[in-house]
């Protein structure tokens, strides 16, 4: 199981953001903990999550760059800017139902062509 971290830099304010996931919750959980992000800042969480948050298409957090650079140097895997359609789709892939799985399998054919063109 692996923690990931992308590398897009979205301004938020004077801070720049990146976003954090990872394989399963607990995962997820025991990153932001080790790199001192607070949990109620969880997005995509049916319940954790809060307000417009709860909305967000995948289970993160954005956090700033310096708490990536934490991140990494606890184990998170660096990924480009389709690190998140990457899990997304492999998670639809993952989960059985023929529509997302069909779903999942051109997403996943998409970036692999997008990333060849890219190299």
């Amino acid at each position: 199981m692996t923690v990931y971290v992308d590398d897009v830099r979205h301004a938020f304010g004077t801070m720049v953001m990146c976003h954090l996931w990872a394989d399963t919750l607990d995962e997820l959980l025991a990153m932001v903990d080790r790199i001192g992000v607070q949990r109620k800042w969880i997005q995509g969480h049916a319940t954790l999550s809060f307000g417009k948050y709860r909305n967000a298409s995948w289970v993160h957090f954005d956090i700033a760059l310096s708490k990536k650079a934490l991140a990494i140097k606890a184990g998170a895997v660096l990924t480009d800017r389709y690190g998140p359609l990457e899990h997304c789709a492999r998670l639809d892939v993952a989960s059985g139902d023929a529509a997302r799985v069909e779903r999942g399998e051109r997403r996943l054919a998409q970036l692999a062509d997008i990333r060849a063109r890219a190299a």
